[in-house]
């Protein structure tokens, strides 16, 4: 996807730079997007029509007085984008009846048991009692990975190595999970077999003997245009209720997959992000498409923050101790971990709008440079946890003995431990020194220049 992210971005910053649109840009401008998207494996069909329509509604649509024609020509570009993967409307994730049977199925790698984990963490955010089975018979170790990957989410878990037939594992299972109330049951089945016969007779006897309310095809994303075949073969033996396309994060053949895949007239529901059970999205084609076209998706950056933010006595506590110029290392502390949970600092920063960030800025930050901040966060969090509550709270303590015992227990060095302090005090005296010169500033004088004083004392936030 990265790969994609950058053409398309350069294909937008390319059209913001024009001086004007003639009939040469305008081909030269569709060449580049049918070159990005045969290079991420888009179907030739899928990269004719996209580009005809975009020329044909540019050509003949009437611009907009106050908009201007390279503008609204990446407005036309956006708008075929979102068409093409299948609308403005992101899928309905909510389950409609309790208990509820997703069977998920795909061929051999695609991540079947970790996209299994994947739901269960995501519906257990949603507040739901969620229950894992495994049928999978062929697959060495199945049973054991999944059964791992409950355990790592703390949902109830069946599969029993004893059994040689799937469909007497996954309704013994099923019966199980109700016994236990679960709301919903997300079964994981086989993607190796001798043939891909005997796997569609294997899926097929499974959904008419389990009756699942919903059938989930797996696809990885590097299979490309491939993905469409796919989704055409099992549908001939199930039907295919919704779409979890994996691997996102690491392909750029991902946007090949998603245009396949709709093509076939089935939904996708999710995305996966990455390799944690955490990095799972809902498929929004409109975000989707602003992120590629280097727009940013701010929106999905506030769902992250929101679901962190649960926490609400957590958020508030650190809000107060900062306004009361109480800012202690457990302040910092609290601060890092929610910092930590939005994930790796590129994927945050993918989220935001290119235009967010100065030109020299984003050439500044390197994927290296990324990684040594995400690293130092790291770091800087394990000092915090091998401090005492007393070292946390009141850090004036923390002597050359202190630092010494602390870079042991975090395994990090004595330097480290006061670059970190080093970095605290920095901060405290910033906070420290827009609350002064708040109280410094008439109020008349703020009210002048529409300054709110609580934006002043939200700076150091």
């Amino acid at each position: 996807m990265k790969t994609l992210i950058e053409s398309f971005s350069k294909i937008v910053s390319k059209i913001r730079g024009l001086v004007y649109i003639d009939e040469e840009t305008l081909k030269e401008i569709l060449k580049d997007i049918q070159r990005a998207l045969l290079k991420a494996d888009v179907s030739v069909e899928i990269v004719y029509n996209l580009t005809k329509n975009i020329e044909k509604k540019f050509k003949e649509s009437k611009i907009p007085s106050g908009v201007s024609p390279k503008d609204y020509l990446i407005y036309i570009i956006y708008n075929e984008m979102i068409n093409i993967l299948g609308g403005d409307n992101p899928p309905q994730v909510d389950i409609p009846r309790r208990p509820y049977k997703l069977m998920l199925v795909g061929i051999e790698g695609c991540g079947k048991t970790t996209t299994a984990a994947k739901l269960a963490y995501f519906y257990t955010r949603k507040k739901l009692k969620v229950g894992l089975i495994q049928t999978d018979i062929h697959r060495p170790g199945a049973k054991d990975q999944l059964k791992q990957l409950a355990d790592r989410i703390g949902v109830p878990f069946y599969g029993d190595p004893g059994h040689h037939d799937p469909v007497k594992i996954g309704l013994e299972g099923i019966e199980n999970m109700l016994k236990l109330g679960v709301d919903l049951i997300i079964i994981d089945t086989a993607g190796r077999h001798k043939s891909e016969q005997e796997l569609m007779d294997e899926i097929k006897r499974l959904y008419e003997a389990l009756k699942p309310d919903e059938v989930m095809l797996v696809i990885d994303a590097t299979s490309g245009k491939q993905a469409a075949a796919q989704a055409e073969a099992f549908m001939k033996y199930v039907p295919i209720h919704s779409i979890f396309i994996t691997k996102m994060d690491s392909t750029a053949r991902g946007g090949g997959a998603l245009m396949s895949v709709i093509k076939t007239g089935a939904k996708i529901k999710f995305i996966g992000t990455g390799e944690d059970v955490e990095e799972i999205e809902i498929f929004n084609p409109r975000r989707f498409v602003s992120r590629l076209l280097g727009l940013g998706d701010l929106e999905t950056l506030i769902e992250k923050v929101k679901a962190i933010e649960e926490e609400e006595k957590i958020v508030k506590e650190i809000e107060k101790e900062i306004e009361e110029g109480k800012l202690t290392l457990l302040t910092f502390k609290k601060q890092l971990e929610t910092i930590m949970k939005l994930g790796p600092l590129s994927k945050i920063l993918e989220l935001l709008p290119m235009q967010a960030f100065p030109t020299q800025f984003m050439k500044g930050l390197s994927d290296e440079q990324l990684q040594a901040t995400q690293e130092k966060m790291r770091k800087w969090y394990a000092i915090l946890q091998s401090m005492t509550k007393e070292e946390l709270l009141n850090p004036d303590i923390i002597d050359s003995s202190r630092i010494r015992r602390i870079a042991r227990g975090s395994g990090t060095s004595p330097k480290d431990v006061k670059e970190l302090l080093q970095y605290y005090n920095m901060v405290k005296r910033f906070i420290t020194g827009i609350k002064k010169s708040r109280k410094r500033l008439p109020k008349s004088l703020l009210k002048q220049f529409d300054i709110d004083i609580s934006d002043l004392e939200k700076v150091g936030k």
